[in-house]
């Protein structure tokens, strides 16, 4: 059934807006993850949420953080998602229930479990009925929680979301897709409306245009963008068009932005991410925000209104005014058209009458604006500033009935912006505020009397009063007598203190708050440390298997987080041929390598294949071990890197041993490529190609662009290696390999070496092809030839959150004082303990790390609460998502002095051949807003 058309439903959508039990409403909504916060914070969260303004959240419901493991479920304690609902509930908050079964989110693979990875023949997010199969296994434990909180069954939920950014993924059937979703959830009793939402503006690539299904929008531009209002219009006009209004399931946190958007007629603003959180355990994820690769932080943080810890930014009085104001106009405004603008700042039609204009300034600079109000322009006795980054939005003919006020008069123009309406026993307040100068005009519809005024009366007639005033002075008041006797009283204060205003009393008196006031500075806590150094090549595990000659991916032995070991032989070297250095192969996400007991480096390759030489001075084992964490899968599909694909596998696949590199750069054979000409055919190892000239690779001049060339060149096979590694870096724009009549496919300067083992023989000739595009770059690079020998006799051990905690207690027994900086070699481990008595009050701890080269995963009372990598090399990759140099210890899992609270942080020192060093910890304590 349409939901726009059910007019018996408890959700009702329509091209003028958005009906809860009958009563049109503008959704504030901000994003609250309960998987990202203690159950003990749930309840803070959400009255913060409401006491800036929100009247909704959005939360998702991450798959596999119900699912660790196939087929075991967990919806108890911290992941009570039903307890969740229920506290939203009692807070009266709205909900827009987002359970997948993809989420992105910045969490690792999206949600999806990663044991789906490795089923043959599944297709992830596509029609297919075997992911359709594991999804409906899913639905069928989350959905009849959300039901059970469904609005009108004693919850809150208005929505739910399938999917999410479907048009970012390569879906072959969305409408298929979805639709067999929707199926799903209707079959588990959802019926609030189903919705899905467009990351990049495809709305078709992102709902199908499912039927029962409202698309909805996800904008994240530049706040600053001069044009976005037309973008958005025209969604606006294309979701009318198909029976629904403009819902914003995601943007930025920015209230200029959201004002904004309420300009263009959204009846949802959902800013992403209003409330921080942490990313506990191993639930980060890895994407493409990088160069491309990205880590995301254990800190979840996109400065919106409330930080991890619960601290309030001043953003968060941005939110409580502008619910104010929305509040101040109600139906009127939520069933609001926008009207069509020639020119001059965008307008809503109010649905009771009148206007309400959003001086929006984009530029850099303040600027004077004029407003034109019917026959003339306005303000007629003062100035109209237009902050840089400000939209206020103010009234026009708005007939002041819509405040219950008996006369037939009209607001005319305002250029402070009405943020409250207070009725009180025959007397209305209007609450104006204004940075600057505020000129506010009234047209009465009867005689009226100035009874008293604190501000200028520039124009005083029968029907008709303008008044003017600073907000550099105090608050300012003037009282209009109607001739009904009902009082008006007219109240202006300055932008910054209505920020603060917390309420109104029956006196008509303002109440007007403070900003918190927080400290940065550390404090000293009673804390001793003490320190037990690790074997790095022992796995902190509690037993290996053998895995067989060949290696492969964590999800394929049922390894989906965590750290693991791979344990493998290279055959003994010739001494008069040793082995120059180690290539692990499809490599991610975090790799540390030791030949014997000796740290050849740490590397995250991105799924892509690593070289990391040995130097001379270096002993050389033919054991191999490496030590593995899968930092996360990725939330966002990219195809940049291996380790980005959705689908994508952790671990590795196997470790050469190299023994021999060389330069392929000289002496290729040339050929100018003429239109129509296959490249298959000039791959084949018995072209004659000894009359081409012969050049370096990409060293060709021609006037033509694009330039097409091929490029051949024969090299001899060393008979002492069973694996042949091409390695391509450079600037060759676009570039495909062959090896003896077998395409390698395009290079990827991202991951650079292609795999030429499968189609050459030891002591061989292989005759090697590249075609290269030139365009307006000059074509440069370096072309490398791997030899080596690949590893055997494989093992692998592997252990998560419990598991380490276990092997650190093991080896406490053995542990020393520590004592200031702490100083690791490269490549060593060693676990550090500490006990911290101090609660800060039940609020808890933010605790900055400082140090070089330093990797930690800290566990606070068996909770894994942050891993962290500190400045140093060229190996530690890009950090986004929030603080990469500090971690949270909530106040809730605090236990009580005589229990003890534990402190246990594994430490690896990963630079390649500088000691890493760890500055003290600096403790700074969480405030209670």
């Amino acid at each position: 059934m349409h939901p726009s058309k059910n007019k018996e439903t408890v959700i009702q959508l329509s091209p003028e807006g958005l009906r809860i039990n009958g009563n049109s409403e503008i959704i504030l909504c901000a994003s609250l993850f309960y998987f990202r916060l203690p159950r003990g914070l749930w309840k803070d969260r959400l009255h913060k949420v409401k006491a800036f303004g929100y009247n909704a959240i959005d939360v998702y419901f991450p798959w596999n953080h119900h699912e660790m493991q196939e087929g075991v479920w967990d919806f108890h304690g911290e992941k009570d998602a039903a307890q969740f609902l229920q506290d939203a509930a009692d807070a009266g908050l709205w909900v827009i229930a987002r359970p997948g079964p993809y989420i992105c989110s910045e969490w690792d693979g999206g949600a999806l479990p990663a044991y789906l990875f490795v089923k043959d023949n599944l297709q992830l997010r596509q029609n297919d009925p075997l992911f359709l199969q594991y999804v409906s296994k899913w639905y069928a434990q989350i959905l009849p929680i959300i039901r059970k909180f469904e609005q009108g069954r004693g919850g809150t939920v208005i929505a739910v979301q399938l999917d999410n950014e479907l048009d970012f993924y390569p879906c072959a059937d969305p409408k298929g897709y979805i639709s067999a979703l929707r199926d799903l959830a209707a079959q588990q009793g959802i019926t609030v409306p189903m919705i899905a939402c467009a990351g990049q503006g495809g709305l078709y690539e992102a709902s199908g245009f499912s039927e029962d299904v409202v698309p909805t929008c996800n904008f994240y531009p530049n706040d600053r963008d001069p044009v976005f209002e037309e973008k958005v219009l025209y969604y606006r006009e294309e979701l009318a068009r198909r029976g629904y209004p403009l819902l914003v399931t995601e943007t930025n946190r920015s209230h200029f932005l959201l004002r904004r958007l309420l300009s263009a007629g959204a009846k949802l603003l959902g800013p992403y991410l209003q409330a921080s959180g942490t990313n506990y355990g191993f639930t980060n994820a890895a994407n493409n925000w990088g160069n491309p690769l990205s880590f995301l932080t254990s800190d979840y943080d996109f400065h919106g209104m409330i930080t991890p810890e619960g601290h309030i930014r001043e953003e968060a009085y941005e939110g409580r005014l502008l619910q104010q104001v929305i509040q101040t106009y109600g139906r009127s405004l939520a069933e609001a058209c926008p009207l069509q603008c020639q020119s001059g700042p965008y307008r809503l039609s109010l649905k009771q009458g009148g206007e309400l204009v959003f001086v929006g300034n984009t530029n850099e600079k303040n600027e004077d604006v004029y407003i034109a109000v019917r026959d003339e322009t306005v303000p007629c006795y003062s100035t109209l500033v237009a902050e840089a980054g400000y939209c206020p939005i103010l009234p026009i003919q708005v007939p002041l009935q819509l405040w219950g006020i008996s006369d037939s008069g009209l607001l005319d123009y305002s250029t402070a912006e009405l943020l409250r309406i207070k009725r009180l026993p025959g007397q209305t307040l209007l609450v104006f505020h204004t940075e600057g100068v505020g000129e506010i005009r009234f047209s009465f519809g009867a005689e009226f009397q100035l009874a008293a005024s604190g501000m200028q009366v520039p124009e005083e007639t029968e029907r008709r009063l303008t008044l003017v005033y600073s907000s550099a002075e105090a608050e300012v008041r003037a009282s209009i007598q109607l001739s009904d006797g009902h009082l008006i009283e007219v109240i202006g204060m300055s932008r910054s203190r209505a920020l603060l205003l917390d309420d109104i009393d029956e006196a008509g008196m303002l109440h007007v708050g403070a900003a918190p006031e927080r400290s940065t500075a550390s404090r000293d806590v009673n804390i001793t440390w003490t320190q037990s150094r690790v074997n790095p090549v022992i796995p902190l595990a509690n037993a290996a298997i053998s895995i067989g000659n060949r290696a492969d991916y964590l999800e394929k032995h049922a390894t989906y987080r965590g750290f693991a070991w791979y344990a493998a032989q290279l055959p003994s070297a010739d001494q008069n041929n040793p082995y120059q250095g180690v290539i692990v192969q499809q490599a991610s996400d975090v790799v540390s390598v030791y030949s014997g007991t000796t740290y050849l480096g740490t590397a995250t390759p991105g799924g892509a294949s690593h070289y990391l030489p040995i130097s001379a001075e270096k002993s050389v084992d033919s054991a191999l071990t490496a030590r593995v964490e899968i930092w996360g899968h990725t939330n966002f599909h990219d195809t940049n890197l291996p380790g980005l694909h959705l689908n994508s596998l952790k671990g590795l696949t196997g470790m050469i041993g190299v023994t021999s590199t060389t330069d392929l750069n000289p002496n290729w054979r040339f050929r100018l490529m003429q239109a129509g000409e296959n490249k298959d055919d000039f791959a084949l190892t018995e072209v004659d190609d000894h009359l081409w000239p012969i050049l370096s690779i990409g060293g060709w001049l021609s006037a033509e662009q694009p330039a097409h060339q091929c490029y051949r060149k024969q090299v001899k096979l060393t008979d002492q290696a069973d694996t042949w590694l091409l390695h391509v870096s450079g600037s060759f724009t676009y570039a495909y390999a062959y090896v003896n009549g077998h395409a390698l496919g395009l290079i990827n300067p991202l991951d650079s070496f292609l795999d030429l083992t499968p189609y050459v023989k030891a002591g061989e000739t292989a005759a090697l092809t590249l075609y290269l595009d030139k365009t307006y770059g000059s074509l440069s690079g370096q072309l490398t030839l791997y030899e080596g020998m690949s590893s055997a006799d494989w093992t692998l051990a592997a252990s998560e959150e419990q598991g380490l905690l276990e092997q650190a207690e093991a080896l406490k027994s053995a542990e020393q004082a520590a004592e200031g900086p702490i100083s690791l070699a490269a490549g060593a481990l060693s676990w550090l303990y500490g006990q911290l008595p101090d609660d800060n009050h039940g609020l808890g701890w933010r605790v900055y790390v400082q140090g070089s080269d330093m990797k930690l995963t800290v566990f606070f009372n068996g909770h894994l609460v942050g891993r962290l990598w500190t400045q140093g090399g060229a190996n530690r990759p890009i950090f986004r998502g929030g603080s990469d140099d500090s971690f949270y210890l909530p106040g809730p899992w605090f236990r009580d002095q005589e229990a003890g609270n534990d402190l246990v942080i594994l430490l690896e020192s990963v630079a390649r051949d500088e000691a890493a060093l760890l500055e003290p910890l600096r403790f700074v304590p969480v405030a209670a807003i």
